[in-house]
């Protein structure tokens, strides 16, 4: 049966209107604007769905997300941190390699892919790692890469110069962008001796933007900057944290901010603690600031979460033993749409951020658009006053940094692949997404 979601307001290619989208089996069939048309298709053999008051967005595709699975499924796991997308709007994820074992085989990503068509809700995609010691596959079409030119979460830095570059002409090769997680592991080191000092072996966890600083980030970040220069690769700059990194962006250097950092600040730690450590760390107002006007102005590329969960019991801890990382999926597009209130973006710039760019960016196929012949990857908001409480959060951790938050947006449906995947808080379990296809071309 088809299905004609109408009095929608549709935000689109920077463009808000009110319409309607019919679904014909996976793929949207039309998009109508003009009330004759729409009428045209009232028919009992037509599903309606009435969105009036409601807002018809693309699909959200987050290309930075840490579902945990193969081996940290004790605090999360593709099923429930997929179910946790489809109730934030999410329809598409790209899932980071430091697992355990990590991805930087093709084998092991196989064996991803295939945990993920068992078990993911939404549409998936999976990176390879990249090590000192091992080599990027070939590999039709080509793997997206994530580079830790900074020690985090699962022991994969890449610090040997020789194998940077041999990855960034490897990217170049391939026309494939390349996903950095940059900070200078020295300066971090050295940092965190110093912060021990002061502080003791476990400093304070407002010490962490210190330990984790703008200089860290800005050395790492020009370093991959210069490689890209020098080979002529793709660089997309993950979870860009400081006002200073964002002088290095332009021509075939893009940046993603990360949810968390817009939201948050240096001011918040005495209030949530560990709660709001990552890496890199949440950083000043003024970095903050400075995120939110390069998102608007389009200097800044992406957004992400960087979903990342541990259990509150691996947060405990100041800056040497709490996990870094926090679960930010569910509510991403709420929270964006908060900002979006404020005045911090606007809507056509945040649609264009969290759903047409990252298409762009990976070359993903008929998705992260309305448009006639592509995939029906559809989110529904609707306005609406609400407090997070913890018996709302899906993720398997069970905790969130914004609990208490009042929202005054809220996810009514999301359809993946013309399903009715999330329906005002019910999942359906049956549904599964499928593997994203991209093409990288020169």
């Amino acid at each position: 049966m088809q299905t004609i979601i109408h009095n929608a307001t549709i935000v689109n290619e920077g463009r808000i209107f009110k319409g309607a989208v019919l679904i014909d089996g996976d793929r949207i069939a039309e998009v109508l604007e003009d009330e004759v048309s729409i009428a045209s298709y009232s028919s009992s053999t037509i599903n309606s769905i009435d969105a009036e008051g409601s807002m018809l967005l693309p699909g959200i595709i987050d290309t930075h997300v840490h579902f945990r699975e193969p081996g940290l499924t004790h605090k999360a796991d593709i099923a429930h941190e997929s179910r946790a997308a489809l109730a934030g709007g999410v329809t598409s994820v790209m899932d980071m390699p430091n697992v355990n074992p990590p991805t930087t085989t093709f084998g092991r990503w196989q064996e991803r892919m295939a945990l993920g068509a068992r078990e993911s809700r939404v549409n998936y995609a999976y990176y390879i790692g990249a090590t000192n010691e091992s080599s990027i596959p070939d590999s039709q079409p080509p793997i997206p890469i994530k580079l830790f030119m900074g020690s985090s979460t699962g022991n994969m830095l890449v610090d040997k110069r020789e194998t940077l570059l041999r990855i960034f002409q490897h990217a170049a090769e391939h026309h494939l962008p390349i996903v950095a997680h940059c900070e200078d592991t020295p300066r971090i080191n050295e940092r965190m001796a110093e912060a021990k000092q002061r502080w003791g072996e476990d400093p304070p966890v407002e010490h962490h933007p210190w330990i984790r600083d703008e200089e860290a980030c800005y050395r790492s970040s020009t370093l991959a900057v210069e490689m890209a220069h020098n080979t002529g690769a793709r660089l997309h700059i993950a979870h860009i944290t400081t006002h200073r990194e964002l002088t290095l962006l332009g021509g075939n250097v893009t940046g993603e901010v990360c949810v968390p950092h817009l939201l948050f600040c240096d001011e918040d730690y005495p209030t949530l603690g560990t709660r709001i450590k990552c890496n890199p760390a949440v950083k000043s107002r003024c970095d903050r600031d400075a995120l939110r006007r390069a998102l608007a102005d389009g200097r800044l590329l992406t957004v992400g979460t960087d979903h990342a969960p541990h259990l509150l019991s691996e947060k405990q801890g100041g800056c040497a033993r709490a996990a870094s990382g926090m679960p930010m999926i569910q509510f991403s597009l709420v929270s964006m749409l908060g900002l979006v209130d404020e005045g911090a973006l606007t809507l056509g710039r945040m649609v264009d951020a969290m759903c047409h760019q990252p298409a762009l960016l990976f070359g993903i196929q008929d998705r992260g658009f309305i448009r006639k012949g592509y995939k029906a990857d559809l989110v529904l908001a609707k306005p609406e006053a609400w407090t997070l409480q913890q018996g709302d959060i899906l993720s398997k951790c069970g905790w969130s940094p914004l609990e208490g938050h009042t929202f005054s947006w809220r996810v009514w449906q999301t359809y993946v692949n013309g399903q009715l995947a999330y329906d005002k808080g019910n999942i359906d379990d049956s549904i599964r997404g499928e593997a994203l296809t991209m093409m990288h071309n020169a």
